[in-house]
């Protein structure tokens, strides 16, 4: 595949990788303490965040994958697109529930707040099972990227878990999350011109966008299945179960992830976190809609031209369609655009790895080092362990990249289903938090180990169930078995008067009012308005 790589676009390549090296060492000339690194000194703006949010949604394997389920998968097409309906009521939720609190508590580590309102074990009981699993799934995702840039490029695995992973790990090392948050700005960017280019070509190649519409196939314009309910149907992609399972993912995901709350923590006050949550909200929606019409081009251009499915490497079950956004890009694309292509691809992969290597740096540093550390450190010194940490996790992740060709056939089929084990019982921790005065920490923890136990065996005995309802199931039996242990405990309903009030529901409402300059129950109806407009598009679509 590697046969329309020319040195131009290599040397475009090249001169990305350059670019971000000499930005991240310009940034961190302007840290002086580890909060430089991991929040930025709280002062960056909503638009970086709210972009940089959207670029690490937009990974590598959405870019491959996206397209080809709407073009190829069986069962797939535009029902994708459902998905995202989720994404502007889990906003509403984070901008009136979750963020007010966060900001006021000054946090770095979101688990922090666990031990504020739990006890220790509970925060270091959620920070390590947020290690265990990103780092996992973080050397998982280099060895597939890596896989991609070998089949494209012809450079061998290892060239390219270095070529991807060096430049990734020194940027973000020198930069800290401010380097992470503008190079995903400008990932972004250049991913967005790339795949609108890419779909000008394909419209191009089908004589127009009518008759693009038109010569996709009719099954895989469906764009919600209201017909389904994927409890025991094995119809994993109905509406109910994504937008149901797609609001607790995207609530956890968005709202008590390491990953993305440290970002959303960087901003000046609640009011720039909030828009940089409605910024995501607004514009999550085109840029999944473009690459999801990349696919319909995708799969048009196919159907014309045979010789292109053959062309495709095979995966051991046929061709491997993730594969066909770079074969296309590095066939009909002229010299130079290929370069760019490259890039974009590169970037989508960096966006998201870089995000991951700072949280678990920030993580392990707040979580563990600094917690248990007996005494103080200057600001220098922190800043100088932070930045070991961050090197050591991305060696570590590299390194883990090699070890799991075994597995990775399996764990690539099953990588979001692995969040979603977790994702619902990780919630309701955080909402036992918010919400009660009486459960406390083993409670917490024992309903997590039950919400995560249900959803294995919902993986392992009932395959038929959508896995996207795992994450609605897990937080319903976490919540309840916490409940159920509380009010069988003499000590939960003894120490109940202890609990810090600060940390509770009430108090929540008062930070968005007494510290928010904007009126967020009135601006959040902008995201349930934007809901409705999307549900009538997609019908629309369908129709």
């Amino acid at each position: 595949m590697n046969q329309s790589i020319t040195w131009i676009d290599w040397l475009i390549i090249a001169a990305y990788c350059v670019g971000l090296l000499v930005m991240a060492y310009w940034l961190s000339r302007r840290q002086e303490s580890r909060e430089d690194y991991y929040v930025a000194g709280r002062n960056v703006g909503p638009w970086p965040v709210g972009l940089s949010i959207m670029a690490t949604q937009c990974s590598t394997n959405s870019i491959l994958g996206a397209p080809a389920f709407v073009a190829f998968t069986a069962g797939g097409g535009l029902l994708w697109l459902q998905y995202e309906l989720a994404v502007p009521l889990a906003m509403v939720v984070l901008i009136l529930f979750v963020m007010p609190l966060f900001r006021h508590l000054q946090l770095v580590s979101v688990y922090a707040y666990l031990e504020q309102r739990f006890d220790l074990q509970t925060r270091l009981t959620l920070s390590g099972l947020f290690l265990f699993v990103r780092a996992f799934a973080t050397a998982v995702t280099v060895y597939s990227i890596a896989l991609v840039i070998d089949l494209i490029t012809g450079l061998g695995f290892a060239a390219s878990v270095l070529l991807l992973g060096v430049f990734t790990v020194i940027y973000d090392v020198m930069g800290g999350i401010r380097g992470v948050i503008y190079s995903d700005v400008i990932q972004l960017l250049i991913l967005a011109v790339m795949l609108a280019l890419v779909l000008v070509f394909l419209v191009d190649s089908s004589g127009g966008f009518g008759a693009m519409w038109q010569s996709f196939a009719a099954d895989r314009k469906t764009t919600l299945d209201f017909s389904h309910h994927g409890f025991g149907d094995g119809e994993t992609f109905a509406f109910w179960p994504m937008l149901f399972g797609g609001l607790f993912l995207y609530v956890s995901y968005y709202g008590v992830d390491q990953s993305q709350v440290q970002r959303q923590l960087s901003t000046r006050n609640i009011d720039a976190t909030n828009n940089a949550l409605l910024i995501n909200g607004l514009l999550r929606f085109p840029l999944v809609l473009l690459y999801c019409l990349v696919g319909v081009g995708i799969g048009v251009y196919a159907a014309q031209h045979p010789e292109f499915i053959a062309a495709l490497p095979d995966s051991g079950n046929g061709p491997e369609y993730n594969l066909s956004v770079p074969l296309y890009m590095i066939n009909a694309l002229p010299v130079g655009l290929v370069g760019l292509s490259l890039v974009a691809l590169f970037a989508a992969a960096m966006s998201s790895l870089d995000s991951v290597l700072n949280s678990l740096s920030a993580t392990t540093m707040e979580d563990f080092v600094r917690r248990f550390h007996r005494g103080r450190w200057s600001a220098h010194k922190e800043l100088v362990l932070s930045r070991l940490l961050t090197t050591l996790w991305g060696v570590t992740t590299l390194v883990m990249a090699f070890f799991v060709d075994d597995i990775a056939p399996t764990v690539l089929e099953a990588i979001n289903k692995i969040g979603s084990l977790a994702n619902g019982p990780i919630l309701a921790v955080f909402t036992l938090g918010f919400l009660t005065r009486r459960v406390r920490g083993p409670q917490a923890i024992a309903g997590l180990l039950a919400g995560i136990g249900t959803n294995g065996l919902c993986w392992l005995f009932l395959p038929d169930v959508s896995w996207l309802w795992w994450n609605v199931i897990g937080f319903a039996v976490t919540t309840i078995v916490a409940w159920m242990l509380t009010g069988l405990s003499v000590v939960g309903r003894a120490v109940a008067s202890a609990t810090n009030t600060d940390l509770y529901e009430g108090a929540i409402r008062h930070h968005l009012r007494e510290e928010a300059r904007c009126n967020w129950y009135r601006r959040s109806i902008w995201l349930l308005l934007w809901f409705l407009a999307l549900l009538v598009l997609l019908v629309l679509i369908g129709s």
